[in-house]
C-alpha cells in the first residue's frame, strides 16, 4: 500500500487474523500501524494486493455490509453533536434506552455518565468537546458494544488520562474484546500482555510476531520497544 505512487508504506505485508483473537500491533511512530488500521476499516483500499474476509476480497462487500460487521474505536473518537445517549445509539439506531444503558454498563461508562448534569441526556458538544479524551473513548466503546460487531478495530488513546478513567477503559476493552476478532494499536501494557498475538512493525514490515513472554525471551525488537515504552508503566504497577 502507498499513499503516494512509488512510495510504499506497507511492503511485502502478509498478516492473518484468527477469529475470536486479539492481535496487538506495536512499533515506533511511522512503522505502519495506523495504515493497517485504516486499511482494515476501509478508510483506504489497497493499492496492490488484497484484504480477504473468509477468502473473499473485502472490496466485493458493500460498505454497509462491512460496517455492520466491524466497529472502529479511534485514538481520538469522533462524537457527533447531540447527547451521550444519541452518540451511543449510533452503534444501533434501533436500540432502546435500556439497551443503550446496558452497553454503557458493560464497558464501565455508566458511572461517569451518571455524574454528568443530565446523565445520558447531557449534550457532548461539537466533536465531544464537553468530555475528556478518556470519556470519549468510553462512549465509543459503548457504541461498539451496541453495534455487536464480529470485528473490532481499535487505536488506544495515548494522551494523558487520569488513573481512574484508564482503569475503566481497560476493563471496558476486556468486555468488548470478549469473543470478537480484535485488532488493536496497543499503547497500554495490559493490552500487549493479554493479547493472543503481538505483531511488531518497522517501516511497513512485520519484523516479529508472538506472545508477550515469548517475544521478551527473544530480546529482539519487541524487547527493546518494551523496555523503552512500557517499562515505566510496569514499574508503576509494582509500586
Amino acid at each position: 500500500f502507498a499513499y503516494e505512487q512509488g512510495k510504499p508504506v506497507l511492503d511485502d505485508f502478509n498478516l492473518t487474523f484468527q477469529p475470536g483473537t486479539v492481535t496487538a500491533l506495536v512499533g515506533h511512530t511511522g512503522s505502519g500501524k495506523s495504515t493497517v488500521i485504516n486499511l482494515l476499516a476501509r478508510f483506504y483500499e489497497p493499492t496492490a494486493g488484497e484484504i480477504l474476509i473468509h477468502g473473499r476480497d473485502y472490496r466485493e462487500y458493500t460498505l454497509p455490509s462491512l460496517q455492520s460487521r466491524t466497529a472502529a474505536v479511534l485514538q481520538t473518537p469522533h462524537l457527533f453533536s447531540g447527547t451521550v445517549r444519541e452518540n451511543i445509539r449510533y452503534g444501533n439506531l434501533a436500540a432502546t434506552n435500556e439497551e443503550i444503558e446496558r452497553a454503557a454498563r458493560l464497558v464501565f461508562a455508566d458511572p461517569f455518565i451518571r455524574k454528568l448534569k443530565r446523565q445520558y441526556d447531557t449534550e457532548v458538544g461539537e466533536n465531544g468537546a464537553h468530555l475528556s479524551t478518556g470519556q470519549k473513548q468510553l462512549v465509543s466503546l459503548a457504541r461498539a458494544v451496541l453495534a455487536d460487531p464480529d470485528v473490532l478495530i481499535m487505536d488506544e488513546a495515548t494522551s494523558a488520562i487520569d488513573t481512574e478513567t484508564e482503569e475503566l477503559i481497560r476493563r471496558g476493552e476486556e468486555a468488548v474484546f470478549a469473543g470478537r476478532t480484535c485488532v488493536v494499536i496497543a499503547h497500554r501494557l495490559s493490552t500487549v500482555r493479554n493479547a493472543d498475538r503481538i505483531v511488531v512493525l518497522d517501516r511497513g514490515r512485520i519484523i516479529e510476531s508472538g506472545r508477550h513472554e515469548e517475544l521478551l525471551d527473544k530480546q529482539g525488537a519487541y524487547f527493546d520497544l518494551y523496555m523503552s515504552s512500557f517499562e515505566r508503566e510496569a514499574e508503576k504497577e509494582i509500586v
